[in-house]
């Protein structure tokens, strides 16, 4: 199966570890990696900030980059859902509205595609430890992934998981939510560590590099033993 990684610029620029974990997971899982240079951002932190005309232009070079991918695969629900907004943010257009349907019906995020198109709950992953893990807003609320990957975190030898008090809150990233209201950003993302620390939890895993990035940095800065991890990591572990 040939599968074209959607990176993301967090991934492509920040965590290149979560990239190269996810390429080495499905490539384990029998799948053919593809990745178009020419693929850029998706558009989602101009367009929520109400650069609609702006974002477009990067949206349509991310339709074209992907348009001949088979399935499109992401190690992020914010972006792969962004993705699925393609459709109504170029509703009514006779050119780009049908190819926007089509990359939105073909874009997977990772633990999505695994457990649905792949039919795999156990990747063989192990790692021992105490771990927690934080549901992402976009990924939940938006995509509606809740169980997948509880799923394969579940089969992860060795792994012992405590769920996460309060998981549906917000960390407080939500893109540039952070930057404008970086007061109120802060209490949030205080508070989400105040609830992982509550587990125990040797490990925050989560599916998002924004939501990864924002909690990880709290953590570092407060000195807590807590380390954090994307999930393409986790199931990569051997």
């Amino acid at each position: 199966m040939k599968v074209t990684l959607f990176a993301t610029c967090l991934v492509d620029m920040f965590q290149s570890n979560v990239g190269k974990a996810t390429v080495e997971l499905l490539e384990r899982l029998g799948c053919e990696i593809d990745f178009p240079e020419s693929q850029v951002c998706c558009g989602q932190p101009a367009y929520n900030s109400g650069y609609v005309k702006e974002s477009k232009e990067a949206m349509k070079k991310m339709i074209t980059a992907f348009e001949n991918a088979e399935y499109v695969v992401s190690p992020s629900g914010s972006c792969a859902a962004m993705f699925k907004e393609y459709p109504h943010i170029f509703g009514g257009d006779p050119e780009w509205g049908p190819k926007a349907q089509k990359l939105a019906e073909k874009t997977y995020e990772l633990t999505q595609f695994i457990v649905d198109v792949l039919q795999i709950e156990d990747v063989g992953a192990a790692l021992p430890g105490r771990a927690t893990y934080h549901t992402s807003c976009h990924m939940t609320r938006l995509l509606g992934i809740k169980s997948a990957p509880m799923i394969l975190l579940n089969h992860v030898k060795g792994l012992e998981f405590t769920e996460l008090p309060n998981k549906e809150q917000c960390c407080g990233f939500g893109g540039t939510f952070s930057v404008k209201m970086a007061q109120i950003s802060e209490q949030m993302v205080d508070e989400k560590v105040q609830h992982v620390e509550e587990t125990e939890a040797e490990y925050l895993i989560g599916a998002d590099a924004g939501c990864m990035m924002n909690i990880g940095g709290r953590i570092e800065r407060t000195g807590k033993p807590i380390k954090v991890m994307h999930i393409a990591e986790v199931l990569n572990s051997r």
